[in-house]
């Protein structure tokens, strides 16, 4: 046991969800509504997340008669408890290393990178006044609203919450919409040589083993 409290802790809340927010910031750099929606809708999900995580575990409230019942000698209000995934598939050990939490670092990880290597690319043709297809956007076309997806994601493996999944479809479809209102915009702009980028470009998911020309940037 101990005095320490594993929730109520809303300084965490606050001191991570600045963190995490404004880490996406430095890479994002938004400058468009668009962009600012797109930072918005991930800073929402940022702020549910350590909300539960750190201040009041409103998952755990409510759940708590099914988790009791199917997870006997539990203690569920503590903090390591609300790692989820962890302790529904057997991992009794420090959550912090369980597979879950392994793989959601990974994701977490590789969504922040992507959106440091996205900015610069997106930076210096927006500059040049060209099509962006360099480096990650060789590989897809919205590489900024995968890398937040990634990283959303990574944190639903590491801390499911209610609200937290709930809004995780609901954020697909918002940047789905934005990166669709982007290709009209980006269309009328440059023409025929958008069409061709997008022709030999997937949207979201890259085609695995395929080398694109330009994508050493």
């Amino acid at each position: 046991m101990t005095d320490t409290p594993s929730y109520g802790l809303w300084s965490l809340v606050i001191i991570n969800s600045i963190f995490f927010i404004a880490f996406a910031f430095s890479f994002a750099r938004p400058r468009s509504t668009r962009d600012w929606r797109s930072l918005g809708a991930y800073s929402a999900f940022i702020v549910a997340l350590f909300t539960e995580m750190y201040g009041f575990p409103l998952t755990i409230y409510v759940l708590s008669g099914w988790l009791s019942s199917r997870f006997p000698g539990v203690d569920f209000l503590a903090h390591d408890s609300g790692h989820l995934l962890e302790v529904m598939f057997g991992w009794r050990s420090n959550p912090h290393f369980g597979p879950f939490h392994l793989l959601s670092t990974a994701f977490i990880v590789g969504g922040f990178w992507l959106l440091s290597k996205a900015w610069p690319v997106l930076y210096r043709a927006q500059r040049e006044h060209r099509v962006a297809d360099t480096g990650p956007y060789a590989r897809i076309r919205h590489p900024q609203y995968v890398a937040f997806v990634l990283v959303m994601f990574g944190f639903l493996l590491q801390w499911p919450t209610l609200i937290t999944l709930a809004l995780f479809p609901v954020l697909l479809i918002v940047y789905a919409r934005l990166a669709h209102q982007e290709e009209r915009d980006v269309l009328v702009e440059f023409g025929e040589a958008y069409v061709q980028y997008r022709e030999r470009t997937p949207a979201f998911i890259p085609v695995l083993g395929r080398q694109p020309p330009d994508a050493t940037e």
